[in-house]
Order: C-alpha cells, then sequence, then structure tokens
C-alpha cells in the first residue's frame, strides 16, 4: 500500500485517479480548495480523507504532504483558450505554487511526484504525426508553456534532490464526471448540448483533429505509472488516434439517434490543426493501451449524463 497525496482529487481526472487507487489498495488524500462539490467523489469519499486548502499557501501544502509517498499533481487553474489573457495570472497560480510543492516535498521525504501535463498543448503545431515524445515543444497557450516549465522544473528537481516524478501528456480526456457546462472538454460539452438538442458550436470548419481517451484509461495510466522504475520520466496518455470535430459530432448523432444540429464560429488562432500523441512508449514501458473505443466511452458519457444530477 502507497501514502497518495492527489491534489485536486475532487475533479474531474483527479476523482478517477483517487477510485482507481484506491480500488488497488492504496492509501488516498485528497487536496481540493475549499467549499468545493464532493459530487464527484460521493461514491467513495469515506474511504478518503479529504483535506482542503489553498494551493498558493505553502504552509498549508506543507501539512498536508506530511507522512506521504507519492503525489499526483492534477490540479490547474486555467484553460488553453484563456491563458493567454492573463499569462501572469497562470504562472502566479500554476507554476509558482508547484515550486513550493516541491519543496515541501523534498524535505517531507515526498518519494514521487506524477504531474498531468498536457499532450494536447505542450507540442504546439506537429512537425510529424502521431506525435512523440522528443517531438519539439512549441506551445501556443500561456498554458503550455506552464505545463512544460513546470516539467522542467520536476527534471531539475530530480538532479538537484533525487525526487523522482513521472509525467503524463494527456491528450483530451472525456467521460464520466466532466463538467458538461464546461468551457473545455468538447466531447462533453458536444454530448450534452445535442441532448437537449442544443445546437453545437463549432470553431472553424470542423476539420480539426484531435486524440480523445476515456477518462478510466487516463486513471489506468497513473496506476501503471505510481511504481514504475524504468529510464523513461515523460509519457505521451492518448488513444493513439484521431477523430474530426465532424466525426465527433457524427458519432454522437448516431450515439442519441437523432439529428444534430450545428453552428460554425470563426476559427481560434491558437487551435492546431491536428493532435495524435504517439503512445508506443507507454505500450512498450508500462504495458498500457487505451480500452475504451470512442463509441462506447460515448455511451457511458451518455449514461452518466442521462442520471438525475449532472449538468
Amino acid at each position: 500500500m502507497t501514502r497518495c497525496l492527489v491534489l485536486g482529487g475532487g475533479g474531474f481526472l483527479g476523482s478517477h485517479i483517487c477510485e482507481a487507487l484506491l480500488k488497488a489498495g492504496h492509501s488516498v488524500r485528497t487536496f481540493e480548495k475549499e467549499r468545493v462539490s464532493r459530487e464527484n467523489v460521493r461514491t467513495f469519499f469515506r474511504e478518503l480523507e479529504w483535506t482542503e486548502g489553498d494551493f498558493t499557501d505553502p504552509h498549508r501544502i506543507a501539512e498536508v504532504l506530511r507522512g506521504m509517498e507519492v503525489v499526483v499533481h492534477c490540479i490547474g487553474t486555467t484553460l488553453p483558450k484563456s491563458s493567454n489573457e492573463n499569462p501572469v495570472y497562470d504562472i502566479s497560480s500554476n507554476l509558482v505554487p508547484t515550486l513550493h510543492l516541491l519543496d515541501a516535498a523534498v524535505h517531507a521525504g515526498v518519494r514521487k511526484v506524477l504531474f498531468l501535463s498536457s499532450g494536447g498543448t505542450v507540442y504546439g503545431i506537429p512537425q510529424r504525426v502521431p506525435i512523440p515524445e522528443d517531438h519539439p515543444t512549441e506551445p501556443l497557450t500561456s498554458y503550455g508553456i506552464q505545463k512544460l516549465s513546470i516539467e522542467k522544473y520536476l527534471k531539475l528537481y530530480r538532479h538537484l534532490h533525487g525526487l523522482d516524478y513521472s509525467v503524463m501528456r494527456i491528450s483530451n480526456p472525456y467521460g464520466e464526471r466532466q463538467r458538461p457546462n464546461a468551457s473545455q472538454g468538447a466531447v462533453t460539452v458536444f454530448l450534452y448540448k445535442a441532448m437537449k438538442r442544443e445546437p453545437i458550436e463549432i470553431w472553424g470548419d470542423g476539420s480539426v483533429v484531435r486524440d480523445y481517451l476515456h477518462v478510466s484509461d487516463v486513471a489506468r495510466a497513473a496506476l501503471a505509472l505510481l511504481e514504475y522504475k524504468g529510464e523513461f520520466r515523460t509519457f505521451n496518455v492518448g488513444s493513439g488516434a484521431g477523430l474530426s470535430l465532424l466525426q465527433v459530432v457524427e458519432s454522437i448523432r448516431k450515439v442519441l439517434g437523432h439529428p444534430v444540429e450545428t453552428l460554425f464560429r470563426p476559427p481560434r488562432p491558437f487551435d492546431v490543426p491536428v493532435n495524435i500523441l504517439d503512445i508506443s512508449r507507454a505500450a512498450r514501458e508500462l504495458s498500457w493501451r487505451p480500452s475504451v473505443a470512442f463509441d462506447d466511452g460515448l455511451r457511458r458519457s451518455l449514461a452518466y449524463l442521462s442520471q438525475p444530477g449532472p449538468g
């Protein structure tokens, strides 16, 4: 049993990782901002040690790190599409607190940090597809730059202090517990609008291609990295395949069984034309491959959104 701290454990990705860790027999302490909803962890809340506080408070972070062996860092305060509007906030609320976290982790004797980075933004416009981990990194958003900066600092802290780490460069996760009214997460947002027979807004002509991965496969990858002791530190975590936005809409139409209305908006400058991750390293080193096909994941998301409460 490993004592794990999951930062952002009440969120979409964090709650699934918490649940997977608990099912695997690990001890889990979560850290969330004060008065955040506990709905995502409701079914297993009694198995957690739930803690709250301000991520930007280094003293509070030092407190919750005590006794922990592994830290899973899921906290993020910005979105790719809005981060360029205020890069200073992006850095001050994400990068700087993470450096305080790493300092505290060294002093607390933490063995490993597992960081959820962004395979969808750190590479920028791809020079080749699928995109391997050694591809040049030229982010087009402050969000991608701060994720990449945290990756670099993790490498530095390993060199200086021996703090082990793994980086998950996740593609575009979707699935149960993702907020359907959020500003990101095209699959869930589109599905929810289509369920209500509301028009789906598409930025551009719908040809943008993304790599969509069901959240349960993200959690499985996190479990695999928990005890990984191989030579690599950075892993792409995606489906290894791409779907255009128009293909996503068509899949939703088939799952729902009724027409779906679309509205096309001007393209956004930070949207790269294609992003598909090469996941061969994870397959080889972790014996991990995605297990949920896209249409199956859509059906699971539909069942969740159809319950009383979500949305």
